[in-house]
């Protein structure tokens, strides 16, 4: 990866492409344009990207269906959508194929660089996270070898969440530094934006979180009621398949019908 990574833009749109070029790329990001699915698709072939922003509504190859190809090839790049027109439908959809985030037009220059550094970190981290796995799962080999049975148990020593780091609700812990998930001993992990979700939940929790605050709080647009209400479904459906025992009978996060939602805690 380049200094501060290598990001492909795709959209039908010229100026909005040299828009979000410009932007990433005075923030130091090494930028390439592509004006159509299947221009990305053939780029990406021959090129390593870090991360992908990408239209949803294109003519031709459409964004999720360029969505499903890019992942079928790489399927741990971060694709982050946009949209001038929100749909439930496509929302899901497009989490369902993997897409890191999706974000509403027209796209702020500090929410996008927001974004593409949350990416880019989470991408990083996960990259060092298989590194370290890989490091750990050989010394355990190393050390069963030598038949010893008290070094792995150091290696899986972990200190103990303390200080402002850390927002605790019940079994539900969210480290504010890494921006990292645990439920009980379970590490969950979140994409940017569904993890400022859960974090607004969490610390209005008990009470309930209408739809418009949580947009502003997780995302910082001003959003109608209506379209507020399709945002956070979407999110917090990610959220309930990535935390819940059973997404379909969710125990932490409770639905207040035309209202909000609220976490509910132990």
């Amino acid at each position: 990866m380049s200094q501060n990574g290598r990001i492909l833009i795709i959209d039908d749109e010229a100026a909005l492409r040299q828009t979000l070029a410009r932007i990433l790329q005075r923030a130091g990001y090494e930028v390439t344009t592509a004006e159509s699915g299947e221009m990305g698709i053939s780029i990406l072939s021959s090129a390593a990207f870090d991360l992908v922003y990408m239209d949803i509504r294109m003519p031709g190859m459409g964004g999720l269906q360029t969505l499903k190809a890019i992942h079928e090839n790489q399927p741990n790049l971060p694709v982050i959508l946009f949209t001038a027109q929100p749909d439930m439908n496509s929302a899901v959809e497009a989490l369902r194929l993997g897409a890191a985030d999706y974000l509403l037009k027209p796209l702020q220059p500090e929410v996008l660089l927001e974004r593409t550094r949350a990416a880019l970190t989470h991408l990083e981290k996960e990259r060092r996270k298989r590194e370290i796995q890989s490091q750990i799962e050989s010394l355990q080999s190393e050390l069963r070898g030598l038949e010893t049975d008290e070094a792995p148990a150091a290696i899986q020593t972990a200190a103990p969440p303390s200080g402002e780091r850390f927002l605790s609700r019940g079994s539900l812990t969210l480290d504010l530094h890494i921006r990292r998930v645990t439920v009980g001993s379970r590490v969950v992990n979140l994409p940017p934006t569904a993890f400022d979700y859960l974090l607004a939940l969490a610390r209005h929790a008990p009470n309930v979180v209408d739809y418009q605050t949580l947009v502003a709080e997780a995302q910082g647009y001003k959003a109608e009621a209506r379209e507020a209400q399709e945002l956070v479904k979407w999110h917090i459906h990610h959220i309930r398949q990535a935390i819940e025992q059973d997404a379909q009978n969710p125990t932490f996060i409770i639905n207040v019908r035309g209202n909000g939602y609220r976490l509910v805690v132990d």
